[in-house]
């Protein structure tokens, strides 16, 4: 199979289903987005840290093909099978976050990203997560799987903080509160 088709040398790209559109359409920015948060937690994942995290981010970047998958079909409507996202999906994130946050001191005020350059590639994916949710936010109600996709994102993006913070730990990273000149 070539990798190349160019079929996309016009700007446009296939959408599952086979409807062709722009490059820079919403749907295809917000999968976009998954793809290269896919990519900085695999950078995350490929840090030394330790085998439940590793884990877990295996697990996620899994969620996030599926998520990309999803966002790529072009409407509800269309019978072609996909992976689905599920409630434990979520729950399981909530579970990671609670048993990390055990192990962490009370955090007192906002604290600055940084610390270590591991910690610092777990913002950035913090950071695109964000930013992939609120691309999500704007494509229409009846994409499939809508609100299971933003509670995943919204809860990954807290994961995310959680594990930077408990990698922090591990890694006897001093945590910098951001200290408001007011």
């Amino acid at each position: 199979m070539k990798i190349y088709t160019k079929k996309g040398d016009k700007g446009t790209t296939q959408l599952i289903g086979g409807k062709r559109v722009p490059k820079n359409n919403s749907r295809i920015e917000a999968y976009g987005t998954i793809d290269e948060l896919n990519s900085y937690i695999g950078l995350v994942r490929d840090q030394d840290i330790d085998k439940q995290s590793f884990k877990m981010l295996v697990e996620i970047q899994d969620r996030l093909f599926t998520i990309g998958a999803l966002l790529a079909k072009e409407n509800s409507t269309n019978k072609i099978k996909l992976p689905l996202i599920n409630q434990n999906d979520i729950d399981d994130l909530e579970n990671e976050i609670d048993k990390m946050n055990e192990k962490l001191p009370v955090m007192k005020s906002f604290i600055l990203p940084g610390g270590n350059t591991t910690i610092s590639y777990c913002h950035i994916a913090r950071c695109i997560c964000r930013r992939a949710e609120r691309l999500v936010v704007n494509l229409p109600k009846d994409t499939m799987q809508f609100d299971l996709i933003l509670m995943y994102l919204n809860r990954l993006s807290d994961y995310l903080f959680v594990l930077c913070r408990y990698l922090g730990k591990q890694l006897k990273a001093k945590e910098i509160p951001w200290k408001p000149r007011i």
